[in-house]
């Protein structure tokens, strides 16, 4: 998991290894000063000896300004170290998600994933960086002052020994304490987020049902229950502060009782004894034990709590496509042929069938009407055309090879498919229609908006074309939304177009209009149409009729109306319908 993550450093190894050296290099400084400091006293000030002080005390002075020149540049390469090994992370788990099929999509909601992009990485960044200089740095700073210390008094340094059991038992039980509950917070920030997200996303029809009360109730529960498990970790992550202070003073007051008995002995027995300046020494070696270890105690605590983050992003770089490209893909579709050949369906592998036994050939150049209730599967069996889910049983063949055959961008490439949830992105509208063909031109784009019926309206706006789509087309209504999405799709010059109820906010003359140009516009391409109306597919070359997840029959409009109870059903309700409301 560590060595997957640590792929993503990348560039940045240099930064992070230099890092470490210059904090080495700080180190072993902070510690040969104590030792200058004890012959400043003991052979300086002690002996009165001018010359030795000037001179030992310049010397310090170049000591302190080259660790702290070392000092600073090691936090400039952790701090560009941690920042890139963050934005590697942010890439990679993005580009990941980019190859994710909707099943995979399906593992994580929206909301976790956003989480685990911003503060998950957040937290391993903060974490790295710590790491690269600190995690060194305290460890180096512990076991040089340790070695000082021994040689300037072995038994005091004994004192300094037997406090680090004392406080590594502590911290193991405080962090393997703490880091479920840190699990969870995580998991109450992708429910928080989804929370807001949804209302967010929402905030018309919170309005509009006057639910804000209810939509503060819920931010308030799920921020309460955050709440709760913060306090509850760092009650436990906090015990470390006292547990150090108590390890801190108590080596200062074994060492100042054993170290004042060597102090006095040694004015009957200098070899047996100890010097001023050695004391001071030693004490200052011991605040560097201890803070060090203070450091420590912080970078386990960052580490508890960036091991689930840790965790959740590795989740996301291990997630396997589910959809991937054979051994040697077919690069070229042929025509704009499907084929359903005994094609069965489910989601998530699960033994209950969305999709049942659909056997059926489409010609290229055909329209398809598809009309069903709701939760027949008509959308389902439209998106397994493009591969966005694979056949659980049976196989769908476009140009007369099986889709799992083609390379998955080749083959998205010539379907162009307009869904339900129609989305147009922050931009102008030419930036939005160029996603359909990067390379449009501005004739192209103006084509394509004249069949989808959107050149009217855009030329009403202000700016035309240039116009700013706000995030989410919130500055449109709902069917010029459709319809620049409908012209979006038609920019792709696909062999199969495919509209999943994506006419359904348009007037019934615009809808003709729409399926007019089709007709006239791009004969050679195929057509599915998903519809409610009748009107919207009564014209085309096969309507496929779903109930239930099957196919309860294929016919044309006349034939159906004949020998089909569902489709004659729903013809003779919206024809009464409309009668009526004449």
């Amino acid at each position: 998991m560590i060595k997957k993550l640590l792929g993503s450093v990348r560039e940045y190894k240099t930064a992070s290894f230099l890092a470490p050296s210059l904090v080495v290099g700080e180190v072993i400084i902070e510690v040969i000063v104590p030792i200058l400091m004890a012959n400043l006293i003991d052979f300086g000030i002690t002996k009165s000896n001018m010359t030795y002080i000037l001179q030992t005390g310049a010397l310090i002075i170049v000591l302190c300004l080259a660790s702290l020149s070392l000092g600073a540049l090691a936090g400039k390469y952790a701090a560009k170290a941690a920042a890139g090994f963050a934005k590697n992370l942010r890439r990679d788990m993005y580009y990941s998600v980019q190859k994710f099929s909707f099943s995979n999509i399906d593992k994580f909601s929206t909301s976790s994933l956003v989480t685990r992009m911003t503060t998950d990485v957040s937290n391993v960044q903060n974490a790295y960086m710590m790491i690269v200089r600190t995690a060194f740095r305290s460890p180096a700073m512990i076991i040089f002052s340790m070695t000082m210390a021994f040689r300037i008094n072995a038994k005091i340094a004994l004192v300094f020994l037997g406090m680090i059991p004392v406080l590594t038992i502590g911290f193991l039980l405080i962090f393997s304490n703490a880091h479920p509950i840190f699990r969870k917070v995580f998991k109450t920030y992708d429910h928080l987020n989804n929370i807001v997200g949804e209302n967010l996303h929402g905030i018309r029809v919170v309005k509009a049902f006057v639910r804000e009360d209810h939509e503060d109730k819920k931010f308030k529960d799920i921020s309460g229950s955050m709440y709760d498990l913060f306090l509850k970790a760092e009650k436990l992550v906090i015990m470390n502060m006292p547990l150090m202070q108590l390890v801190i003073y108590t080596s200062m007051l074994l060492m100042s009782w054993i170290s004042a008995k060597f102090i006095v002995a040694s004015h009957n027995d200098p070899a047996l004894g100890m010097t001023t300046g050695q004391f001071t020494s030693m004490f200052t070696y011991l605040m560097q034990m201890m803070m060090n270890l203070m450091m420590l105690s912080m970078i386990f605590m960052m580490i508890v709590i960036s091991r689930s983050s840790i965790e959740r992003i590795a989740e996301v770089l291990d997630e396997e496509p589910d959809l991937t490209n054979g051994e040697n893909p077919v690069m070229k579709i042929k025509d704009g042929s499907v084929k359903f050949e005994d094609v069965s369906f489910s989601y998530n592998g699960s033994d209950k069938y969305c999709l049942s036994d659909v056997d059926i050939t489409i010609n290229s150049g055909e329209t398809v009407g598809i009309i069903g209730g709701t939760g027949s599967s008509k959308s389902t069996i439209v998106q397994l055309i493009p591969r966005l889910y694979d056949a659980t049983k049976g196989r769908v063949l476009v140009g007369g090879v099986d889709v799992r055959d083609y390379d998955l961008e080749t083959l998205r490439n010539e379907v162009a498919m307009v869904l339900q949830k129609n989305v147009l992105f922050s931009g102008t509208i030419k930036e939005n229609l160029r996603w359909g063909d990067a390379n449009a031109t501005d004739e192209d784009i103006v084509r394509v908006c004249k069949l989808a019926q959107a050149d009217s309206f855009i030329e009403n706006f202000p700016d035309k074309y240039d116009t700013y789509i706000e995030q989410g087309g919130t500055n449109v209504s709902g069917g010029q939304k459709q319809r620049l999405c409908i012209a979006r799709a038609l920019l792709k010059k696909p062999k199969i177009l495919i509209l999943d109820d994506s006419t359904s906010a348009v007037d019934t003359k615009t809808d003709s209009q729409i399926r007019k140009a089709f007709a006239e516009e791009i004969p050679d391409t195929t057509k599915f149409i998903i519809a409610q109306r009748i009107s919207s597919v009564e014209n085309a070359d096969k309507i496929i009729v779903m109930d239930g997840g099957k196919v309860n029959a294929v016919g044309t409009h006349e034939e159906l109306l004949k020998s089909n109870k569902i489709y004659s059903e729903v013809y003779y309700s919206q024809v009464k319908g409309d009668s009526e409301n004449e």
